[in-house]
């Protein structure tokens, strides 16, 4: 079960329409900026695409999990989206990413970051997991598939 500090409805988009992976990310850089005070939107954008250009955070199935270490957080911080149709993410599979999850971690964070991003990579590995996503109709219930486990 994710942590409340984790994750609120407040961070959670459901049904939105997204039509680039630019888009996708600016979406998730202002929910995880709304609600905490040290956090810009920009600044978390810069981040997120920062760590893309890496390699693409798009784990295949339509889902990402788009990261970034950041010196304003000192607790993991997630958002999450559902989009209405897929956009092109680069995934490994080369399928349209309408899940995605992003974590903004501390600068020094350590093990617990990876172990949260395994347990997520766990959780959306899971096609029936993927598929009450993708049928739920708001936040509320979101929330609820993301902490069945």
């Amino acid at each position: 079960m994710l942590s409340p500090e984790l994750i609120s409805e407040a961070r959670i988009g459901c049904a939105l329409e997204i039509a680039s992976k630019k888009r996708l990310l600016e979406t998730l850089a202002e929910l995880l900026a709304s609600g905490h005070p040290r956090l810009q939107t920009e600044t978390v954008f810069e981040r997120l695409l920062e760590r893309e250009r890496l390699g693409s955070t798009g784990l295949g199935h339509g889902i990402a999990l788009p990261h970034a270490r950041i010196k304003e957080v000192t607790e993991v911080l997630g958002a999450f989206v559902r989009t209405v149709h897929g956009v092109d993410y680069d995934a490994t599979d080369g399928e349209p990413v309408d899940l995605a999850f992003a974590l903004l971690v501390p600068e020094a964070a350590n093990d617990e970051h990876l172990r949260l991003l395994a347990h997520l990579a766990s959780l959306f590995s899971d096609p029936a997991i993927r598929e009450q996503l993708r049928a739920a109709d708001s936040p509320a219930r979101l929330l609820q598939v993301l902490n069945t486990r």
